[in-house]
């Protein structure tokens, strides 16, 4: 805790008051403050062979004896910093590993098992909170599916005006989205040495395209169509995936 603020984390007991003189679970702010303290002490290492999220660390590499140098490496940030791993929970020269949601390889990225199983198994919502349940898990993995946006534009369409009506074609576009889930492909990684090559599409519900390299996907751009978006010439909407920051978040995800 920051001096002058354990005062704000006292807890009342019978023996009297007890105040924290580190950071507990519970405060509002303690999610981010940590983020930002894992960012600063691993900022060397990010993007080179680091991924942090949180409290979980992903340590990647080309060989087992480049890893293991990355490994002291990070234990030796873990040690300054008197912060703990739980070895239980720890894994060591892997060649895949699942991580927020993911099945990470050396061949790329593909959705983790469980994920699709939750999605094709997800029955028939009956209440708007159920749509938006469903809606939020299968957003999160938009980039494996091609015009994801289209298809669950269609879905939304049972909640305007905070009502909720299950049509036919919201029911086609449901099952559609599960069908596509179970069929995704592995996304590779990008090589910033080689060609990018991006295909653009457009239609009356979305925009979307595909970023890949050597006819293999990185990633599936899908975005909903506006009011002013679908009023603008087809030519025009079929570029859009090419500008703004839509594409270039795909590339840094």
């Amino acid at each position: 805790m920051r001096p002058g603020d354990e005062w704000k984390t006292a807890v009342k007991t019978r023996d009297g008051l007890y105040e924290w003189l580190v950071m507990p679970f519970g405060l509002s702010n303690a999610p981010s403050t940590f983020m930002r303290l894992m960012n600063h002490v691993f900022k060397p290492f990010i993007g080179r062979f680091v991924v942090v999220y949180f409290d979980d660390i992903l340590v990647f590499s080309n060989n087992v004896e480049q890893h293991v140098a990355h490994l002291r490496q990070v234990f030796t940030v873990l040690r300054e910093q008197k912060l703990y791993a739980n070895e239980k929970k720890c894994h060591f020269l892997t060649i895949k590993v699942s991580f927020l949601g993911y099945l990470v390889s050396g061949d790329g990225i593909r959705m983790d098992e469980s994920k699709v199983e939750a999605i094709t198994s997800w029955p028939t919502p009956t209440t708007i909170h159920d749509v938006r349940s469903f809606h939020g898990l299968a957003s999160y993995y938009r980039r494996f599916i091609r015009n994801s946006s289209s298809i669950i534009a269609l879905m939304t369409e049972c909640m305007k005006g905070g009502k909720f009506f299950w049509t036919k074609e919201v029911e086609n576009a449901f099952e559609e989205l599960k069908r596509k889930v179970t069929k995704v492909p592995v996304l590779v990684f990008p090589n910033f040495n080689e060609i990018f090559q991006v295909e653009c599409d457009t239609s009356g519900l979305g925009i979307g395209g595909v970023l890949s390299q050597n006819k293999k996907p990185i990633a599936f751009l899908a975005k909903n169509s506006t009011k002013h978006v679908t009023s603008t010439l087809h030519t025009t909407k079929s570029f859009m995936p090419l500008f703004g920051v839509w594409n270039i978040g795909v590339i840094t995800c």
